[in-house]
């Protein structure tokens, strides 16, 4: 997992959730909890390789919390929202792409034209919140 960089630190919408061994939450079932257009909430179990593929697999607006289940069937939350508020852990901001928070989540604390510039976050493609290499053309 290479090193976040982040450049709002004094925003208190964005709160990065740390773990004890740099936990990484890669290859199982993740648990998605949504909310539906009648506003109830919806659980769904899903297998997938990441923690932002499990996010992409649904409406980004919808989405309430993304967690990961430890094979004794514990949940460690890598991702949630309440209104503007994210709460995110450090696995998932090193996958999120400008283009998965212009989408929908332009709203919320992701949101920051100051972090995808000290990251040098050129397009949609590139990396939100990891340092993204300066291309230079011959």
């Amino acid at each position: 997992m290479k090193d976040l960089v982040l450049v709002n630190a004094r925003n208190r919408d964005l709160t990065v959730l740390g773990f004890m061994d740099k936990f990484v939450a890669g290859e199982g079932t993740y648990r998605v909890i949504t909310k539906c257009k009648a506003g109830f909430m919806i659980t769904s179990d899903i297998e997938t390789n990441s923690a932002i593929s499990a996010f992409r697999r649904f409406k980004p607006k919808a989405i309430q919390s993304i967690a990961f289940m430890l094979n004794g069937g514990h949940p460690i939350t890598v991702y949630a929202r309440a209104g503007k508020k994210v709460w995110a852990s450090e696995c998932f901001l090193s996958e999120v792409t400008v283009g998965d928070i212009n989408q929908d989540l332009s709203n919320t604390a992701l949101y920051c034209q100051g972090q995808y510039q000290a990251v040098n976050a050129k397009t949609w493609a590139d990396k939100a919140y990891v340092k993204n290499e300066e291309v230079i053309a011959a």
